[in-house]
């Protein structure tokens, strides 16, 4: 059975993906990365709990860098062995790692946890590799885009789920939950993922090492990985604290409405079919360009307008540039080289995540230095590195060719 519906799922048609094999990709994919977000509307519940206990503060960048880290260590393999049983595996792995967090006695040992957590996540940057190497060329942004939107999905509606399961129920309880979805987004894999044979012969080591010379001598590589990278730093800078600012005296919200703005930001969503279509037409350098500037107009509205309004109108504003950015510079990485697309996808997610988990702890220090302010003022400025970054690049390789 699972033969035949592999085989169903190879050969219907959508850009070489079988709608029922795409769907269940773009599902899964956003079941395993909002395992990272949980902790962030949550975050006064677990305050509330480990009293006196600063570890609970690191909580969100220890997810952060533990996907960073996962991303380095696991995402060349996909280029190496067989994608489906890894996927599989490691959905498996990410339910145990859930079970520990709900299990945490201590914030130091929740820390742990959520660093371990943010690990096994990155199973959903296998999975996007995977339908990049089943898309026919021309249908490649498309079909990024699509299993992007369910990435995208999970990034924001878990913290709509963790919210209101939070607030409700409590915090060990939404890791409780997180345990079956895991398992059933393995389940789904096992019974619609085609049978892909690897894309190289080469060692672990060897792939490792080959990170450096494609960071080297791939500088379409390097621009888009700093793009990302402070384009996340920006995006993270606002969830992290969101949850701190809405409790705070201004608004005095609790943790499910910091989540409800996961549905307000689910806008974003389809930023990324549109931005993928976008990008197969225009180029995907023209879509870069306009998330950066999204992100920083964005940035400005928190800053200068402080009210509901102007976080909802802020939040569709940011969701739909980072995401934009985000699928239009894949597209730029996974045309670099096709035997190489999870190790290209392994710098340029790592980078991103570095950038994120930078941007959690620098907002969390602008928040106890100047509040609200300082950390728009925060993110305004890793914005604007973004588009230096983009225009710097743009520059030189505008001088190159006129040299040539």
């Amino acid at each position: 059975m699972d033969m035949k519906i592999s085989s169903a799922a190879a050969d219907t048609s959508h850009g070489g993906v079988g709608r029922l094999a795409l769907l269940a990709m773009a599902t899964a994919g956003g079941i395993a990365v909002a395992n990272i977000y949980y902790n962030q509307p949550m975050l006064g519940l677990i305050e509330a709990e480990f009293q006196h206990q600063t570890a609970t503060g690191l909580i969100p960048t220890a997810t952060q860098l533990g996907y960073a880290l996962g991303l380095f260590l696991l995402l060349p393999l996909g280029d190496l062995v067989h994608r489906r049983p890894l996927i599989i595996g490691q959905f498996v792995l990410l339910a145990v790692t859930l079970l520990l967090a709900a299990l945490a006695p201590t914030a130091w040992l929740l820390v742990a946890a959520s660093f371990l957590v943010g690990t096994a996540s990155t199973v959903a940057q296998q999975i996007v590799p995977f339908a990049a190497s089943l898309a026919a060329p021309e249908k490649r942004g498309a079909t990024i885009g699509t299993v992007m939107a369910g990435v995208l999905s999970g990034i924001l509606f878990s913290r709509t789920l963790s919210g209101f399961v939070g607030q409700h129920a409590g915090w060990r309880e939404m890791f409780w939950i997180g345990v079956p979805m895991a398992l059933i987004a393995a389940a789904m894999m096992f019974l619609t993922l085609p049978h892909h044979r690897p894309a190289s012969r080469m060692r672990y080591h060897t792939a490792m090492r080959s990170l450096v010379h494609l960071w080297k001598h791939q500088p379409s590589l390097r621009t888009a990985t700093l793009v990302q990278a402070a384009l996340f730093a920006s995006f993270t800078a606002f969830w992290t604290i969101l949850a701190l600012y809405l409790q705070g005296p201004s608004f005095d919200l609790g943790a499910d409405v910091a989540g409800l703005f996961g549905i307000v930001g689910a806008v974003g969503i389809f930023a990324a079919p549109l931005a993928g279509k976008v990008a197969d037409r225009r180029g995907p350098g023209f879509v870069v360009w306009m998330g950066a500037v999204l992100a920083a107009v964005a940035w400005i509205v928190f800053g200068l307008w402080s009210s509901l309004a102007a976080l909802v109108i802020g939040v569709i504003i940011l969701d739909f540039g980072i995401q934009s950015a985000l699928v239009a510079n894949q597209h730029i990485i996974y045309a670099i080289d096709p035997e190489a697309r999870s190790r290209l996808n392994t710098i340029f997610m790592t980078g991103m995540f570095l950038g994120g988990a930078f941007g959690s702890a620098a907002a969390t220090a602008a928040w106890g230095y100047g509040a609200w302010a300082a950390v728009s003022a925060l993110g305004v400025v890793f914005a604007l590195v973004a588009i230096g970054i983009k225009f710097v690049a743009h520059h030189r390789s505008t001088t190159v060719g006129k040299t040539r």
